[in-house]
């Protein structure tokens, strides 16, 4: 079953990941934005994270823009075009 928006959060918390309010009202300000699901959203931060090292506004954005606008199977194939995209995941 897949997490909510607000359990993935509360998840990376868990391991460390401690986004503070601003992040957080960031990530929910994007998503209305670009009116995307949890599944890219969730994407987009795991990306962020991995990429940056840290909550990067900016970049989460740019990379929740990419993902938006197109149907994706699933993870995998998000993954292989932000690869593709030159992404280091």
């Amino acid at each position: 079953m897949n997490k909510s928006l607000d359990d993935f959060v509360a998840d990376l918390h868990a391991r460390g990941f401690k986004l503070d309010d601003e992040a957080i009202g960031f990530i929910y300000f994007g998503k209305k934005f670009t009116g995307a699901d949890d599944q890219l959203i969730k994407m987009a931060i795991e990306t962020t994270l991995k990429c940056q090292k840290r909550f990067d506004s900016s970049f989460y954005m740019s990379v929740l823009e990419e993902l938006s606008g197109r149907k994706w199977k699933d993870k995998n194939e998000m993954t292989e075009h932000l690869k593709a995209k030159g992404m280091a995941l």
